[in-house]
């Protein structure tokens, strides 16, 4: 399961129409983030590449960075009336065709590989909540079983139930391109890149492509206790249900939900350009100090304690005892990310129960017996 401009959120507006902005929250602010450019809301100037006319309606795709603490409004509020989250609504053999809104590169251009925010509009059709995902289904046969379809490939939903554009009508996939570097000669063997990650990658506005789902009960947002703690281990990728989450906690005016407690986000990437939607994260922050951390490992740029490449468990590891103490307190923890993350978190934790006289196998039970402990990777 795969999971990427600088963490703007894409805003649907009237074209010519500053009403379209009040009615979301930005009013009063008339500086906007345009594809990591400044631009005056008074006099936007919308370049032919950064305009996406929608249908007959004439609506425009825009990414505007959250300006303001005024939280967005969002539509239906039906899907906040389901008692159980839609599960398996489309399934292989009948997906669902929807079309590709937008594909942005969400990386800079030092980062290894190439990471992108895929908009998919489903309608309405297709609803989901927080931490769920979608199957995707690439075009083309299956090579191991000819004239049968490919297999789904799962991606998490990097957007909360009202997508996007606040609508409840799209979803969003945080997508790495794979592709293959042979080790002999060190060069691109494009004949073994990632089928459906390069399909949607390279995906226009316009495209149709076929989902299926949505899957997961796992990685659901508990939402029974809006004090709650959720600490968020991601590496890579595995930001995109966080994303979600944070989203929901901070950007959305929910009528019925009004988060109170404490969301901590721990993100593993290689350096500062593979940052995944960090000026969101950012901007949360920023807004919303007494209830969202930030911690960031980036193992190209950062030193652990012991000198070596800093990663997301060393980042664990340092505030261990606070962390500790949280899942001690009813704290939620979800790990989402390569499986190969796993190992080495789980080692450490293992490690400072130790140091801390607990037996981790002991504590990592009743986590997984009060349904603390989410995991979901890849």
């Amino acid at each position: 399961m795969a999971r990427a401009l600088g963490a703007q959120a894409p805003l649907s507006v009237q074209i010519g129409s500053d009403a379209s902005l009040r009615k979301h929250g930005f009013e009063g602010h008339n500086n906007l983030s345009f594809h990591r450019r400044s631009w005056n809301s008074t006099s936007l100037e919308l370049k032919k590449r950064n305009v996406q006319l929608k249908y007959q309606n004439e609506v425009v795709c825009m990414s505007v960075q959250q300006a303001s603490k005024k939280k967005v409004a969002v539509q239906p509020l039906e899907l906040e009336n389901a008692k159980e989250p839609p599960l398996n609504l489309y399934k292989p053999k009948e997906p669902y065709t929807a079309t590709i809104v937008s594909v942005e590169r969400l990386v800079g251009p030092k980062a290894p590989g190439e990471t992108c925010h895929i908009v998919i509009d489903h309608g309405g059709n297709v609803p989901y909540w927080e931490g769920q995902s979608y199957g995707i289904i690439p075009p083309g046969e299956n090579p191991k079983k000819p004239g049968s379809p490919q297999n789904v490939r799962l991606y998490s939903i990097a957007s909360t139930r009202y997508g996007d554009s606040f609508d409840g009508k799209t979803a969003s996939l945080c997508v790495r391109r794979a592709v293959y570097y042979d080790p002999e000669t060190g060069k691109e063997d494009p004949s073994k890149s990632g089928v459906c990650s390069n399909f949607l990658c390279d995906a226009k506005p316009g495209d149709k492509i076929q989902i299926t789902g949505p899957s997961g009960k796992i990685m659901l947002l508990p939402e029974d206790n809006p004090n709650a703690t959720h600490i968020m281990i991601a590496t890579g990728t595995g930001v995109a249900p966080f994303r979600g989450y944070l989203r929901r906690l901070f950007m959305e005016s929910v009528p019925n939900y009004h988060f109170g407690g404490l969301a901590w986000l721990f993100l593993g990437v290689a350096n500062t350009d593979s940052l995944l939607y960090d000026d969101e994260f950012t901007n949360y922050l920023r807004e919303h100090p007494d209830n969202f951390r930030y911690d960031k490992a980036l193992s190209r740029e950062h030193k652990s304690k012991k000198g070596g490449k800093m990663y997301v468990q060393d980042k664990i590891e340092e505030y261990s005892d606070e962390i500790f103490k949280l899942l001690d307190g009813g704290a939620h923890i979800y790990f989402c990310g390569l499986k190969g993350m796993m190992p080495g978190i789980q080692d450490t934790l293992k490690r400072v129960a130790e140091e801390r006289g607990e037996s981790w196998d002991a504590k990592l039970s009743q986590l997984k017996k009060n349904k603390q402990w989410h995991v979901e990777v890849y």
